[in-house]
């Protein structure tokens, strides 16, 4: 009796979307593509180190810390408690969101009252580590992000729900700066003006007040009613916190299974795992990238067709072809179901396409991602090398489109990650896919 009554709350079909690489593989797109079927798209880790493109007709919108579902008109958006937020970042994405004539309302928009916030501090922090470190930088984006989730973990974060009142707020600040003063003057800053910063959240707080609700209450009334949620990843596999290239990984879990923590609901609500991956791969700031290109000709096609620039930080991204060993372990210990492939068409115009197929570590080929980064560093990449075509890629919207040399390159791809590709981005328009199979059917 009681599992049949859990199988008919069973609310699925829902779908995660995720990164497969380190991160900018045009999840943004995916996610509002996918948003036209969905009630309703969840943001469940990360802050706004994200970087979401999308392309509507004419118009080019950049989302930080907003799900990419915010721009579809009737769909409902969260940010989960395993969100970083900004309260300044987030005050400016919604100002520039209306004046674009974007609808943002508490109809439209929650946000979990236990999210931690990234202070200025947190910011500075960032900085004063990196410029510690000299030669041994992560290559962090420099906004808080690691240090507010460290404050999370250390149970000293200031959250969302603790500027409800003056009492809270002010102890909260009180724990928090019982930690920071000090290791502050150990880098060589001042202490905090706690009072400044007291005003500061107080005069921002209605703000994002108006959005908060406790966890419990947005999974009840959003999520879980939701015919068809959407959960949208931030980064991407390659720099989860445990299983990515680490210590130049991000500082949370991007992968499928932290979307239950990061946003209330139970693991068997997330649903079906679709990866997101560009078809070369590209990686931005400091750590192992065994696959990357030397600059020359390829490196200067892929980063000028592709722009690889990023989107939040504005710095240059490293360029390599695509890495199935990666790749194919981001899928295992991701779950991923399917792989939705994009970028297809900045490889246009190359005479001969290479894959990644192992790695060479002190004269041993292995086919697997090593642990230790030393050997990350090491590895040298095992290529497979596949014609490439000349036919433009570009706005196909069809298989039977695409020339005989893309074709094979995206089987291949198939194979060697062992998953099926379901979607095909062309270009950044919302409308340049090809759907081969629909997630939320799969689901």
């Amino acid at each position: 009796m009681w599992s049949a009554l859990l199988r008919s709350d069973r609310l699925v079909p829902n779908v995660i979307v995720f990164g497969l690489q380190w991160g900018d593989e045009g999840k943004g797109k995916i996610v509002d593509r996918l948003a036209e079927r969905a009630d309703i798209v969840v943001r469940y880790q990360g802050g706004h180190n994200a970087g979401h493109t999308l392309v509507v007709g004419t118009e080019t919108f950049k989302l930080s810390l907003l799900p990419s579902g915010i721009i579809r008109d009737g769909t409902r958006c969260v940010i989960g408690n395993g969100v970083v937020v900004d309260p300044w970042a987030l005050q400016t994405e919604l100002r520039t969101l209306r004046q674009r004539g974007v609808n943002i309302t508490s109809e439209t928009l929650a946000i979990a009252d236990s999210a931690a916030l990234i202070l200025p501090l947190h910011a500075e922090l960032d900085g004063l580590r990196e410029a510690a470190a000299a030669g041994q930088r992560i290559g962090t984006t420099g906004r808080g992000i690691g240090p507010a989730y460290e404050d999370k973990v250390g149970r000293r974060a200031v959250r969302l729900a603790d500027l409800r009142d003056s009492a809270s707020l002010d102890d909260a600040l009180r724990r928090l700066l019982t930690h920071h003063d000090p290791l502050r003057m150990g880098l060589g800053a001042s202490k905090i003006d706690r009072h400044q910063l007291t005003e500061q959240l107080e005069t921002i707080a209605p703000t994002l007040l108006e959005f908060a609700h406790p966890t419990g209450w947005i999974a009840r009334h959003w999520i879980r009613p939701a015919r068809r949620a959407l959960f949208e990843g931030a980064q991407g596999a390659m720099l989860d916190l445990d299983h990515g290239t680490y210590p130049f990984v991000t500082s949370s879990n991007t992968v499928p299974s932290g979307a239950g923590v990061g946003s209330g609901v139970d693991a068997e609500a997330i649903g079906f795992a679709l990866a997101v991956c560009k078809a070369y791969a590209t990686r931005v700031g400091s750590g192992p990238f065994p696959s990357e290109l030397p600059t020359g000709p390829i490196h200067d096609h892929l980063s000028r067709m592709g722009k690889e620039m990023g989107t939040v930080t504005g710095r240059q991204r490293r360029c390599g072809w695509f890495d199935a060993v990666a790749a194919r372990h981001a899928c295992e210990i991701s779950g991923a179901r399917a792989i939705a492939l994009t970028k297809i068409d900045v490889l246009d115009g190359l005479d001969t396409i290479q894959i990644c197929v192992g790695y060479r570590i002190d004269g041993q080929t292995i086919d697997y991602l090593p642990t230790r980064s030393r050997e990350q560093v090491q590895a040298e990449p095992v290529l497979e090398t596949m014609p490439g075509w000349t036919t433009p890629t570009a706005g196909v919207r069809s298989m039977s489109e695409l020339p005989s040399e893309a074709a094979a390159y995206i089987r291949r791809i198939e194979a060697l990650l062992k998953r099926p590709i379901s979607i095909i981005s062309t270009s950044p328009r919302r409308d340049d896919t090809i759907i081969r199979n629909d997630p939320f059917e799969a689901a």
